[in-house]
């Protein structure tokens, strides 16, 4: 489970992420990132967290596979929080695919969608 400090939850936030973020495909799933974004009703004195959402559409699987790709994510991007910038906002779309990737899989490609938008890898 996420800490309450790290999610995503107004639509505003998700919008940003979507509309003013930086995005990476993989087969599996898609990446928002909008990197050190402040949060104007955050204290001032200190770097606000990085909060992450999630998005799993009916596309991926009925209500029993949805959550369940959702929980992987959730602890996907838990052990990765620390990797990226504080204040920013990601949105991890799951795609399809995902509903039947194991957690090896969703891992490799949430990894390698981190790594490009970070600026580690190649185009």
């Amino acid at each position: 489970m996420l800490p309450t400090e790290n999610r995503l939850r107004r639509r505003e936030d998700f919008a940003t992420a979507v509309r003013r973020g930086r995005r990476a495909g993989r087969p599996l799933l898609v990446v928002h990132l909008r990197s050190g974004a402040t949060d104007p009703h955050a204290p001032g004195e200190s770097a606000p967290p990085t909060r992450a959402g999630f998005v799993v559409s009916k596309a991926v699987g009925g209500a029993v596979t949805r959550n369940q790709v959702k929980r992987r994510l959730r602890h996907l991007i838990r052990e990765r929080l620390l990797e990226l910038p504080p204040g920013s906002l990601v949105v991890v779309r799951a795609l399809p695919g995902a509903g039947d990737a194991d957690h090896a899989q969703l891992a490799r490609d949430l990894d390698a969608a981190l790594q490009r938008l970070l600026g580690g890898g190649a185009r």
